[in-house]
């Protein structure tokens, strides 16, 4: 466990504004004592799109935002975009402070869950395919053997960015109608998308796995330890 102090300062560092008030929101419910920093880059998302893929100038790029973030005090860090998670996965051996992928915790919940079918929601045909390679290269790394499919949701940009929750949700169901039967639980591979996760969830009634109240989560009880996971335990058995 980290040694730090009962408010930890945790730098949220993001490749577009939209993933933003998602991964705060989540942290002001699941993380309440974290101290959020933001750190933006606003271009890193539509320049990787825009080049087809995470180049080694963009690379350099999100790694100087990192850098940042640790020298001026950071007690853990989240990427909030999935396309630049492998970053802090390189990173993260080097670090003295907890570094973590947007949807590193949601892979595992999703692995951790026993699946066995898995419905992979994107609203862009380059997160997903993103989203897909390295969640499929994550289960074969622990032997899992899981049937996993993804779909482009089309009209959830949009929506996300109206931060129009219900308007997404429908666009999220849309892309799951006709296929719910074959699929045990969902992953949303954008932070974007998370706002429509428990609408969703009961709409299919199906699990949803959404990144940032998991990644807060993680980040809370390895900052604080037996403290966050007693108070945990106060709240289920309260």
């Amino acid at each position: 466990m980290t040694e730090t102090h009962a408010n930890p300062l945790i730098s949220l560092i993001s490749a577009t504004p939209l993933a933003i008030p998602p991964a705060a929101g989540a942290f002001r419910e699941i993380f309440p004592e974290a101290r959020l920093w933001n750190l933006l880059d606003d271009r890193l998302l539509d320049d990787a799109t825009e080049q087809g893929g995470v180049t080694d100038g963009l690379a350099e790029r999100m790694t100087r935002l990192i850098r940042h973030a640790v020298t001026e005090g950071a007690d853990g860090i989240l990427l909030t975009c999935s396309m630049y998670g492998p970053i802090a996965e390189r990173l993260s051996a080097e670090l003295t402070i907890p570094i973590y992928a947007p949807d590193a915790s949601a892979f595992q919940a999703a692995l951790d869950g026993r699946y066995q079918r898995i419905l992979l929601l994107a609203s862009a045909k380059g997160p997903l395919e993103d989203a897909l390679e390295r969640f499929t290269r994550t289960a074969a790394a622990t032997g899992r053997a899981l049937a996993v499919t993804g779909t482009v949701a089309e009209g959830a940009a949009a929506a996300a960015a109206a931060g129009d929750a219900e308007r997404l949700g429908r666009t999220l169901e849309a892309a799951c109608a006709g296929q719910v039967a074959d699929f045990d639980a969902v992953l949303l591979a954008q932070y974007s998308l998370s706002p429509a996760a428990d609408a969703l969830s009961r709409a299919l009634g199906k699990p949803v796995l959404a990144g940032p109240k998991l990644a807060a989560a993680t980040l809370r009880a390895q900052l604080l330890g037996d403290r966050a996971s007693a108070d945990t335990n106060m709240k289920e058995n309260a």
